[in-house]
Parts: structure tokens; C-alpha cells; sequence
């Protein structure tokens, strides 16, 4: 269950660090994008380890900086890192991006990741729109007592990623030339990357890429009534499609091949919103 107090705390620090804040969309930033950022005007930056319940990433390639940033006109916070379940401090990390744009009024969120490719039509370096997805860790951030704020007690998943924010990311894919595709994301819970057998079980689902990230808070920002928006980059070929063996590694260097489009494709879509 989460813990309500945390999410007080952490919303207080970032208001007192951004006074008079107005957030229209918050971007979260994951594995080899935290460069984005580097697209936004800046008007203010705090860091995790300074927001109670959030705390420093432990992940290669997350920066772990809150960045109140402009772009288009438009005011952006942009998450340059997440907090994963797989650290083991729970889902109030994991989801508390999602609740202090909550309660800041913010009503859209574009969620990236980097994953591995499992449909054969994907190679490293082309981006995935999600449309939907798998949660394959059979545990979810809203168990627990109902909140009201945080929308019904048993919300419609029917369509989490919002079609016209998925229709965007496309018309900017599009006239950028990348190789783009719309897709299922099967969520893992990790730290462990996924087995060959893991990988067909998936396949035979539906999945089209499998990471370990972003349905958390997809489900938790759908339930609160925001509009989603999920962009994957496909960093690696998954276990048993690929012909060696994986590493975090090979996540950040695709991330950094991909920077130029990453940054263009976003600030296409904030361009088009």
C-alpha cells in the first residue's frame, strides 16, 4: 500500500521549490533519455534526493532531477529518471511523479522507456507507440484503501494511452522520418532480464517489446483521469531474438545513438499539444 504521508511531504517540497508552478504536461524520462531535457528552457531544477519519499535513482542512465522547464509555450516537468519497483522501497517512488502532477493540475503525461524488441519486425533504435499493455508482475499501485481523489475504486483500463496523444507522436514520427511503430508493452518487473522462454510466453500474448517500467504509472495516472502517453525506444533485441547475451549497457549506448531523434520527436509532440 502507499504511503499517503509521503506523497504530502514530497508534494509540499516541490511547491515550495516551484512556487506558482502550473505544470500542462509532466514528462518522465527513463532509461537513455534523460538528455530531453536538454530541449526546455529552464526555470527551475531540484533534485530526487531533495523531495521526500522520492529519493536518489539507482539506475545507470536516470539523472534523478526534477526539471521545471518551458517548451512551445507550454510549462513541462520534466522527470529525468524514474524509480523502479525492482529497488524494493515500494510504489510510493515508483508512482509519485504521477500524484504531485495530480494534485499540481496537471492533466498530461508522456511516459518513455528504453525496451527490448520481441515482435521480428523491430530492430534497436526504432521507437514504439504504446497502446496498450501486459502486467505480467500480478501487483498493482492502487491496491489498498480506496482514495477518491485517485479517481473509482475499480477505474476503466479499457484505452490507458490516450489515442489522440498516440495520433500525435505518430504525425511527429512521420514527418521525422523514424521508424515507428504502435505496440504492446509487456511490463516485467525485473531486475533480471527476461528468459528465452519467458520471451515466446510474451510473444504468444501479444507483447511487442518487454520492459520494466511505465505501467505503474500509466495505471495510476488513467485511474486519476490524466491522459497518457506512452513512447518506448527499442535499445536491444530481447532474450532469445538477440544472438548475445544482454546488459545494461547496450540500453545506454542505444540511448545515446538515438539522442537526436529522441529530442526531436518529443519536442515535436509538445509543439503539436
Amino acid at each position: 500500500m502507499i504511503d499517503h504521508q509521503a506523497m504530502e511531504s514530497a508534494y509540499a517540497a516541490v511547491k515550495s521549490a516551484f512556487p506558482g508552478a502550473a505544470p500542462k504536461i509532466a514528462l518522465v524520462l527513463g532509461s537513455g533519455w534523460s538528455e530531453v531535457a536538454a530541449a526546455f528552457e529552464k526555470l527551475g531544477e531540484i533534485s530526487y534526493s531533495d523531495i521526500p519519499g522520492l529519493g536518489a535513482t539507482g539506475v545507470v542512465g536516470h539523472a534523478g532531477r526534477l526539471l521545471r522547464g518551458r517548451l512551445s509555450g507550454i510549462e513541462t516537468f520534466v522527470f529525468q529518471g524514474r524509480r523502479h519497483y525492482y529497488e524494493g522501497v515500494g510504489w510510493e517512488p515508483v508512482v509519485l511523479p504521477i500524484e504531485m502532477m495530480r494534485r499540481m493540475g496537471c492533466g498530461t503525461v508522456l511516459l518513455t522507456n528504453a525496451s527490448g524488441g520481441i515482435n521480428p519486425a523491430l530492430r534497436p533504435g526504432d521507437f514504439v507507440i504504446i497502446r496498450d499493455h501486459i502486467n505480467l508482475i500480478n501487483a498493482n499501485p492502487l491496491v489498498g484503501p480506496h482514495r477518491p481523489e485517485w479517481g473509482e475504486r475499480f477505474p476503466d483500463m479499457t484505452e490507458i494511452y490516450t489515442r489522440r496523444l498516440a495520433e500525435l507522436l505518430h504525425a511527429g514520427a512521420n514527418r521525422l522520418g523514424l521508424r515507428v511503430m504502435d505496440g504492446t508493452y509487456a511490463y516485467n518487473v525485473g531486475p533480471a532480464y527476461e528468459t528465452p522462454a519467458e520471451i515466446r510466453a510474451y510473444k504468444a500474448q501479444g507483447a511487442d517489446v518487454v520492459g520494466m517500467s511505465t505501467v505503474p504509472e500509466a495505471v495510476f495516472a488513467k485511474a486519476c483521469g490524466m491522459k497518457v502517453a506512452g513512447l518506448s525506444l527499442v535499445s536491444n533485441l530481447a532474450a532469445g531474438i538477440a544472438l548475445r547475451p544482454l546488459g545494461h549497457e547496450e540500453v545506454i549506448a542505444a540511448g545515446e545513438a538515438a539522442k537526436p531523434a529522441m529530442r526531436a520527436l518529443v519536442e515535436d509532440f509538445i509543439a503539436r499539444l
